[in-house]
């Protein structure tokens, strides 16, 4: 992978992480929440994509455009929903390792088995061990959590089908912005507004609910809405640069920017644990970086 293409995906780590850990904060959000970010998203990129088509790089939008941001938007809906609804009812050790896991494994395994990609044996090398650190920074120790083994269940459903959604929408958008050629800004842009449409009608029937939301966790929806996008379009720049078969693993680094603040910041147990896989992930990014 080259230098630029890495840079934006740790950057888009940074703020993945970032974004994640406001998130976190909110608790049962749900729709409502996914709603609101996304708003926030569609209301700052939408207006800045029709900037780009315009002045910045003029070109007429093209029919398939509307379509591969109507598909992403429905993807990205399901991700949402999906990784909330696995919060509400699971622990966050349990499902975010799995999901953030899970997206990448399965995104390598189709770049390399359906699309023809060959990042060669530094780039698969790398791939696994930064899921394999991904896991061991993350994963949670049944005996010290305090997770009954219906919860424990629940996390390890509800991660695995996060993470199957984001193996579904990075192979899509990867699609998208190569072999259809379009912007990533203009891709994005669409894509928020049609994901705050999708979600409207909800919206509507819980406006109580979104309402509240609204006053009291203002500042962890802005950050999401404003952070969760700026890492995204830097993982769409570089994946016009790079293979989805190393870009997809390499994002994973805010995982462990996640579980060393988790340990530093929230006091969380198993330092040593956290630590040995961030080493992990770090041989893989530098063996992805060789690829």
């Amino acid at each position: 992978m080259n230098s630029l293409a890495l840079s934006l995906v740790l950057l888009a780590a940074v703020a993945h992480a970032i974004w994640n850990f406001s998130a976190k904060q909110v608790g049962r959000g749900g729709a409502p929440f996914v709603f609101l970010y996304y708003t926030v998203s569609a209301v700052v990129f939408a207006p800045a994509a029709v900037v780009f088509l315009v002045a910045v790089e003029p070109q007429p939008p093209q029919w398939t455009w509307l379509l591969a941001a109507v598909v992403t938007a429905a993807l990205h809906v399901m991700y949402g929903i999906t990784l909330q609804r696995g919060y509400a009812v699971g622990d966050l050790s349990v499902v975010y390792p799995l999901a953030r896991g899970t997206g990448p494994l399965l995104s390598v395994l189709v770049a390399i088995s359906l699309l023809g990609e060959h990042p060669g044996r530094p780039g698969e090398v790398g791939a696994l061990l930064v899921i394999v650190g991904v896991l061991v920074v993350s994963s949670g120790a049944p005996a010290e959590d305090g997770a009954s083994p219906a919860r424990r269940r629940a996390g390890i459903v509800y991660g695995v089908l996060t993470g199957v959604t984001i193996a579904a929408y990075t192979l899509w958008d990867a699609h998208s912005v190569t072999a259809l050629g379009i912007p990533p800004l203009v891709y994005f842009g669409s894509g928020a507004l049609a994901q705050s449409l999708l979600l409207a009608p909800l919206a509507l029937r819980q406006r109580a609910e979104v309402s509240e939301l609204w006053r009291d966790h203002r500042r962890q929806v802005l950050t999401v809405g404003l952070l969760s996008p700026v890492g995204y379009l830097l993982v769409l720049y570089a994946l016009r640069m790079a293979p989805v078969s190393l870009v997809a693993p390499a994002r994973e680094l805010s995982i462990v920017l996640g579980g060393v603040a988790a340990w530093r910041v929230l006091g969380e147990a198993h330092a040593a644990r956290r630590l040995a896989g961030s080493l992990v992930v770090l041989a893989g990014i530098a063996a992805i970086a060789m690829a």
